[in-house]
């Protein structure tokens, strides 16, 4: 019998097999692409090592890729063979029935399954991180609060990773809407682990729902060496930066860093970062042809099978953006085949139905200028699309789109709730306050017009001092 350095028991692993583990876990904790090489030396060492398995299935089936969970599926299913009939102790069998779960596609059960195992084990760091990204991927902001939160108080607050918990837990804050509590809790834990990149991100998204993109921009440069290189989390990161020089008016500045960023991303998360970037740029009119194009050549390969319905909506949207509308109108109507089937216990089943499908329907319809019909489908949904995951930054594409949709329909109550709830909620963000321009003039009220432009100029400028560093030094 071993133990994990959190003191859990684990069965059938050497002591060197336990030493790469545990630089596994905090490897993943860290966002760093060596979690892969510490799993599989994990492995090399003790093959039959049951928590090794978990973690390296787990590792193909949180990519989102089809391809990576196809692997997944076939390596932890020889493992199973090789194993069959040995004496697992409970929480590894309670991982392996987690792991079944998320392979046959049901992320809540899941889910759930890792919050009992959390509740008799707190401190197991890679249930709490595994169960932390389902909350993420199946947008359940609730629980990315409080699976963290009911773990918080049996973790010493001199352990090596009581920060990573600290920067997850803010995350669920934010999501929930507790943004004072959220950047304390992420302030502190990048205070305690400055190379946190989760922590740092949810310290940025905090800023973001609160509008205060200057503070952003200035927290980012200030710590540029810590979040921008090393991890399979800086480009996501970087997309934030760019939310926040968008939000300055600082075109320019976005367009260097997709290039010299965003352009080249290779998995779904770094093609949807991609994808969520230029869609707000086509929003507002601005011609990305050539970087849509290159970005849509990208998708096919990663939606032929479904998968993540979030994942489709981004590639929906860089077949719409390159123009390439029949590839959209051909995934969708694939989408639509696929949902005809029963699938029980299938999570993104569900969520394709429910609100992928709407949304990608939507952007097809944006894409024909018919947006008439992109409200229609939008409006009902606008208050559940979180069910089909992501941040509430990453959905905010689409409560853009029907905002616009509405300006350009002419439902000019429709959209001056929504411009009156953006300006609520953020009242210090320009894109809120040119919107506000944009339907003052709709309805013929050039004075009102004019103040909101005025008042989104100043706020750019008093956000535009920042953002000076360069993406690649």
């Amino acid at each position: 019998m071993s133990h994990d350095r959190h003191g859990l028991a684990m069965t059938g692993a050497s002591a060197a097999a336990v030493r790469h583990y545990d630089r596994a876990i905090d490897e993943l904790l860290h966002f760093r692409a060596e979690v892969d090489a510490e799993a599989g030396a994990a492995l090399a060492e003790s093959p039959g090592f049951p928590m090794g398995n978990v973690l390296v299935a787990y590792l193909g089936l949180l990519t989102t890729e089809v391809e990576d969970a196809r692997t997944a599926r076939s390596r932890f299913g020889a493992f199973l063979r090789r194993t069959e009939g040995a004496d697992l102790l409970p929480r590894e069998r309670a991982h392996v029935a987690a792991v079944l779960a998320l392979l046959d596609g049901d992320f809540l059960a899941c889910g759930s399954l890792l919050a009992e195992l959390t509740a008799e084990h707190p401190r197991d760091a890679l249930a709490l991180a595994v169960g932390h990204q389902i909350d993420f991927f199946t947008g359940d902001a609730r629980m990315l609060r409080d699976r963290v939160g009911g773990a918080l108080n049996a973790w010493p607050r001199d352990d090596p990773h009581f920060g990573h918990l600290l920067g997850m837990y803010a995350f669920g804050l934010e999501e929930c809407g507790h943004h004072d509590r959220s950047e304390e809790a992420g302030l502190r834990a990048v205070e305690l682990n400055p190379r946190d990149v989760w922590a740092i991100h949810a310290v940025v998204h905090t800023y973001e729902e609160q509008g205060r993109f200057g503070t952003g921009l200035r927290y980012l440069d200030a710590r540029l060496p810590d979040w921008s290189r090393g991890t399979f989390f800086n480009v996501h990161t970087w997309w934030h930066y760019c939310l926040y020089a968008l939000e300055s008016g600082d075109l320019p500045r976005v367009l260097s860093i997709y290039d010299a960023v965003l352009a080249d991303g290779q998995s779904c998360l770094e093609l949807l970062d991609a994808a969520a970037l230029l869609w707000r740029l086509h929003l507002e009119g601005s011609d990305q042809h050539a970087r849509w194009q290159a970005l849509a050549d990208r998708w096919p390969a990663r939606v032929a099978e479904p998968f993540y319905a979030f994942n489709d909506m981004h590639a929906v949207m860089s077949y719409v953006g390159a123009g390439r509308i029949g590839e959209a109108d051909k995934l969708v109507a694939e989408r639509e085949a696929y949902v005809t089937r029963p699938r029980p216990g299938v999570t993104n089943h569900g969520m394709t139905l429910r609100v992928g499908l709407p949304v990608c329907r939507a952007i097809v319809a944006f894409g024909r200028g018919d947006h008439d019909a992109v409200v229609d489908l939008l409006w009902p949904i606008r208050h559940r699309i979180a069910e089909f995951g992501g941040s509430h930054a990453q959905r905010d594409a689409v409560q853009r789109t029907l905002l616009e949709s509405a300006l350009r329909a002419g439902r000019r109550d429709l959209a001056r709730v929504l411009v009156s709830e953006r300006i609520s909620l953020r009242p210090c963000s320009p894109y809120n306050w040119l919107k506000q321009a944009a339907l003052a003039d709709a309805v013929g009220d050039g004075a009102a017009a004019a103040v909101a432009r005025v008042r989104a100029a100043d706020l750019a400028r008093a956000g535009g001092a920042a953002g000076t560093v360069g993406p690649v030094e």
